[in-house]
């Protein structure tokens, strides 16, 4: 529990993935990519609940190898190309009703740990908070990108201070994909894990690697022998 709250996982997988065919259930290190999530959800500290909400039935047979609660199967309407994830974790929330937190863990992000999601919720309860995502540093600043004009000329993204060396630039963080966390109620009206009032919870590139493409998965193979 989160304070005396009831907290809710929810990882949602679903089947057709088009960019690495069968991905959430790929071996990473000897274990379904989908089972990183899985077991960093169970050790957390504050996840009362884990579930999986995917319409696919391989994902669903290898989520109950471990241990994972798969109350109900996805209907197709919200297992679309196109289908935001913000509907799947509502209608994750109205078919298991209770719960004052509700986390989202994206099976894309296998480094985030257990320590990762109390850290976040910690900081929730910290800063009284209704929301937490986590970020990591960006690898390039968006200081030094640009647009171009219809002629070619460049036009800096942002208002960046007059040319400096990269360590004096400001820090710069972008979303990372491992963690949303929410009360429940503010998540309802909002229909979003980042409005007025989310905190950011800052991860390591190093844990940051979310996958989408075969290369994001051949560099986290570097990666993870290297380690």
């Amino acid at each position: 529990m989160l304070a005396g709250q009831k907290l809710l996982a929810v990882i949602p997988a679903r089947g057709g993935s088009k960019g690495v065919p069968g991905k959430n259930i790929r071996e990473v290190a000897g274990k379904p990519l989908i089972a990183w999530s899985i077991e960093a959800a169970q050790r957390s500290r504050f996840v009362d609940r884990v579930i999986l909400s995917s319409d696919d039935t391989d994902i669903i047979r290898v989520a109950k190898a471990f241990e994972c609660d798969v109350p109900f199967v996805r209907e197709q309407r919200l297992a679309q190309d196109d289908t935001p994830t913000i509907d799947v974790v509502l209608d994750a929330l109205d078919r298991c009703p209770g719960y004052d937190w509700v986390l989202l863990l994206q099976p894309t992000s296998p480094l985030r740990t257990a320590e990762d999601i109390d850290e976040a919720a910690d900081l929730c309860i910290q800063h009284r908070a209704p929301a937490c995502v986590s970020v990591c540093p960006v690898q390039k600043s968006p200081y030094w990108m640009f647009e171009l004009s219809a002629d070619d000329q460049l036009q800096p993204l942002l208002s960046a201070p007059k040319l400096v060396r990269r360590q004096e630039l400001p820090p710069i963080y972008c979303l990372n994909g491992a963690i949303y966390l929410a009360r429940t109620e503010w998540f309802r009206q909002h229909r979003a894990f980042i409005a007025e009032g989310t905190v950011a919870y800052k991860m390591p590139l190093q844990r940051s690697f979310d996958l989408d493409t075969e290369l994001d998965f051949q560099q986290l193979r570097i990666f993870l022998e290297d380690r």
